[in-house]
């Protein structure tokens, strides 16, 4: 009634009181053993998880400057040079998804999904650019999980005694991409292509932006037949995906409503204004 502070219920109990339960704690019982290798647990699980945040990272980094250097492929003058040259890369990432698989072992993936994610997703992005490219086609998730088993020979002694000789043994390690991360990193691809799309132009292409603009097309119908059945993720990217198509469709109409009209030079940067209106008209910053 006074209006003061509430007393807490602990405060009935005397520090002193306190002091002495925790003193009279047997560290050897049963119970405190349990809650240290719960503790134990615990904190492997926890910097298990920052490791795999870390690599996640890396892979992350590697395989945006793969799909950087791809992008060059349309403006080099000689384009298996930086097709190599990406394989090059996608190989070092592949090692560091070696490691994510060297860190799994024994462990259930999908306690870890979220911390190793955000980089499947860009080396799915890098590696179907890389095939698009190779290809005109998109790559599959079977095609992509087979990349990702791999190998290792550990020389043990056997115990025959009439041999001193070595055995090699091998050992496998594997990372399944998940059916969502695929469909993640192919929405993003589409981002990429319609950047394709653009550099294609300005450098005097008229054929590959109607080619492009069929691919995504089909990319788009499969994404619509999952709808709203899949994740939020994969209908938040959806839009994202729409817009991609919507200026790869306004660049395949300008060539061909306009194409002879307009030198060869300045074609991408009248692409460049309409997608600027277009990110206007639909609210984009």
């Amino acid at each position: 009634g006074s209006g003061g502070f509430r007393k807490r219920k602990h405060d009935n109990f005397p520090h002193g009181q306190r002091r002495e339960e925790k003193e009279n704690v047997n560290p050897s019982s049963p119970l405190m053993t349990s809650f240290k290798s719960f503790q134990l647990e615990l904190d492997s699980r926890h910097d298990k998880y920052e490791r795999l945040v870390k690599l996640s990272r890396d892979i992350t980094i590697e395989s945006k400057r793969t799909i950087f250097l791809l992008h060059r492929f349309t403006s080099a003058p000689n384009g298996e040079e930086i097709l190599n040259e990406s394989e090059v890369k996608l190989d070092a990432v592949r090692r560091k998804i070696k490691q994510v698989a060297q860190e799994l072992i024994g462990e259930d993936m999908y306690q870890f999904h979220r911390a190793i994610s955000p980089g499947l997703q860009e080396y799915v992005e890098a590696v179907s650019f890389q095939y698009f490219i190779k290809t005109r086609s998109l790559i599959s998730v079977e095609e992509i999980n087979k990349q990702l088993i791999f190998t290792a020979e550990d020389r043990e002694e056997t115990t025959n005694k009439t041999s001193d000789s070595h055995e090699k043994q091998p050992h496998t390690w594997s990372l399944k991409v998940t059916p969502v991360d695929y469909l993640l990193g192919v929405a993003d691809l589409t981002g990429e292509l319609m950047r394709l799309c653009i550099s294609s132009v300005g450098n005097g292409d008229i054929d590959t932006p109607f080619e492009l603009s069929q691919f995504l097309r089909q990319i788009y119908d499969g994404f619509t037949f999952i709808g709203n059945t899949g994740p939020y993720e994969v209908s938040k990217k959806l839009y994202t995906l729409k817009q991609s198509l919507a200026k790869v469709e306004n660049a395949c109409y300008t060539l061909k409503v306009r194409g002879s009209e307009i030198p060869k030079h300045m074609l991408a940067d009248v692409f460049s204004t309409k997608t600027e209106l277009i990110d206007q008209d639909e609210g984009l910053p």
